[in-house]
């Protein structure tokens, strides 16, 4: 029902899983969680920036299921990058955990050098299995990797059919590094959904639209957790394992490739909009 994916670091991360962006604290959140693990997740995908680690790491553990079968991805903000050992302490309290599992650097400004090194000590330290960074681009992607000791396992980006990064495949393929996909369907942009392509295959598998983007994912080795809060997509999400895209159909979607995202925030707004935001716990 499951793949696994080999990091860099020798961690092997389940490749689907849930994404919990907007979901708020509290049993919404942990009933979500509960059902999903229910159905067979087994990645969990939060942030600090989410403020919902508490009711993730509270349904973890309400589960009948082992921790080490879950796998938790979470991210510091950039507020968190000047103290971020303090800020990893508090998040596995938060979290409920001995080790994160994979632990993200969330935005590329701030001090994002000082953060990594102490990601790099967190995980001599066994607080951390894996590391990595979020939205990363250009000089600040260039600077982490030449940096960084411990290179990043993950990079997690928009990613979707019609922005399928594949310059960035080729600038990590030396380190090892995977792609996590955020925004995997687009956006919910009904162009991308409309496509004639997928909606042939839809036909021809007897499957959605949806679950035909998301196996694009998986057998183009991206690692993806599309959010959903109902159970029926929840399960229709991870429904994804009875069938495989051929070669001919992955290299026609391969076509669909615009290069473009849908976040298109400049650098200097994100200084503006993401360093004034000061998070707390």
């Amino acid at each position: 029902m499951q793949r696994k994916l080999t990091l860099n670091d020798g961690n092997v991360i389940p490749q689907f899983g849930l994404g919990l962006y907007q979901l708020p604290e509290g049993t919404e959140t942990q009933n979500i969680v509960k059902t999903a693990l229910e159905l067979g997740y087994r990645h969990l995908d939060t942030a600090h920036a989410y403020q919902n680690e508490t009711s993730v790491g509270q349904a973890i553990q309400d589960s009948e299921i082992s921790n080490s079968e879950i796998w938790i991805t979470s991210k510091l903000w950039p507020s968190d990058y000047e103290q971020a050992p303090e800020a990893i302490e508090r998040m596995l309290k938060r979290l409920k955990v001995e080790q994160i599992d994979l632990l993200l650097l969330h935005q590329q400004v701030g001090n994002y050098r000082k953060a990594w090194i102490a990601l790099e000590n967190a995980v001599k330290e066994g607080k951390v299995k894996s590391i990595g960074i979020s939205n990363f681009d250009g000089e600040r992607l260039v600077d982490l990797f030449n940096f960084a000791d411990i290179k990043p396992s993950v990079i997690q980006v928009e990613t979707h059919p019609y922005h399928q990064q594949v310059e960035l495949q080729e600038f990590l393929k030396p380190y090892g590094t995977k792609i996590e996909s955020s925004y995997p369907l687009g956006h919910g942009d009904k162009n991308l959904l409309e496509e004639k392509i997928f909606k042939k295959m839809a036909k021809k598998y007897n499957k959605t639209v949806a679950q035909i983007i998301l196996r694009w994912h998986i057998q183009e080795g991206i690692i993806v957790f599309p959010r959903s809060t109902q159970k029926e997509h929840l399960a229709e999400n991870i429904n994804i394992f009875d069938f495989e895209l051929s070669c001919s159909e992955i290299k026609e979607i391969r076509k669909l490739n615009k290069k473009q995202p849908y976040f298109t925030m400049t650098y200097e707004e994100q200084e503006k909009n993401f360093l004034s935001w000061k998070l707390e716990d």
